[in-house]
């Protein structure tokens, strides 16, 4: 009976049903939005990572965001000689049904197909870690490396099911639902996976610290 409690079916439940008590709970009083620094103002220069230019998301994907406030750039590091591309949705409130969409949900939809899903943890420097969420994706003869996590404060969480579970807690003893979907995009270039890891690892840990000032804290 212990062993069926503990199966992921019943605890991703479990977390479903704690979220929508938490949330259902916070509903009596107002909510807490913090203001935070517009996207807009993320620096061009991040690192060795140079300004390329700004992502397009077209109206049906902002609408079906249903994001705060976006930022998709396209970045160039020198020295990895690789483009890089970094998105952020920003929530101030995962109320009205708002909430960041999973992107290995979008994935197959938008013509890639993933070969490889692990978490991987990333040394961000200063003796901090984070886990995160990998993928290798495929579309045709191109493969391109995908890192995602959410992130709330001094948070970063890469399950799903625990980022739904800390909005709850969130709600219930800081009246507050705020969170925000990081992606990292980098091509592998033949074949060479290490290369390309190697390159989001150092991309991540160039703006892991300058985003946290454009999220509330």
């Amino acid at each position: 009976m212990l062993k069926f409690l503990k199966s992921p079916p019943v605890l991703a439940i479990t977390a479903i049903f704690l979220v929508q008590a938490g949330m259902l709970y916070s509903t009596v009083r107002t909510e807490v939005i913090p203001g935070a620094r517009s996207l807009a103002e993320f620096p061009k220069q991040i690192g060795d990572a140079r300004f390329l230019s700004e992502g397009v998301i077209d109206p049906e994907q902002l609408d079906m965001l249903k994001a705060d406030d976006i930022l998709s750039r396209n970045y160039f590091s020198a020295k990895a000689n690789l483009p890089e591309y970094l998105f952020v949705a920003a929530f101030r409130s995962q109320r009205n049904g708002k909430a960041p969409h999973s992107p290995k949900n979008c994935l197959p939809g938008s013509g890639w197909t993933p070969l490889v899903s692990d978490k991987l943890p990333i040394d961000i420097g200063a003796g901090r870690s984070i886990e995160v969420n990998r993928y290798i994706v495929a579309h045709g003869d191109e493969r391109s490396l995908v890192l995602y996590w959410y992130q709330s404060r001094e948070r970063v969480v890469a399950d799903e099911f625990k980022a739904k579970f800390y909005v709850m807690v969130d709600a219930v003893k800081l009246n507050r639902t705020d969170t925000a979907l990081v992606k990292v995009v980098i091509p592998i270039v033949n074949k060479d996976e290490t290369h390309a890891l190697e390159a989001a690892k150092d991309f991540v840990r160039s703006f892991f610290d300058p985003l946290k000032t454009f999220l509330p804290a």
